[in-house]
């Protein structure tokens, strides 16, 4: 007969019993934590309306004409490329470069 006193010099209850119960309510509190973390990215994921406009198929052709028209209302013919800074250039340098420039052109 197991007593309590031999119970508790037994290693597979001493160690082994709290480790199982680490191990399993480990888990079930994993689990919690997860659905969690997955129910705030649902909620984050949800689009607003406009959005959602924007990425439903339907709507697209609408939205493709509307862009057409805009596009078409602007002059494509008189356009300049002008050259950003490079990433080692200081951009404030080489805007007030560009700034000399357009008014020695004009």
């Amino acid at each position: 007969m197991f007593t309590l006193k031999a119970l508790k010099k037994n290693k597979t209850v001493r160690y082994g019993v709290p480790m199982l119960l680490l191990i399993v309510g480990g888990s079930f509190g994993l689990k919690e934590f997860t659905q969690i973390r997955y129910d705030a990215q649902k909620i984050r994921k949800k689009l607003d309306p406009s959005l959602e406009a924007k990425v439903n198929t339907q709507r697209q052709s609408v939205i493709l004409e509307e862009e057409y028209e805009k596009m078409k209302a602007i002059n494509l013919e008189e356009w300049k490329n002008i050259r950003g800074p490079r990433p080692w250039e200081d951009s404030r340098e080489y805007q007030e470069q560009q700034r000399a420039r357009q008014s020695r052109q004009a």
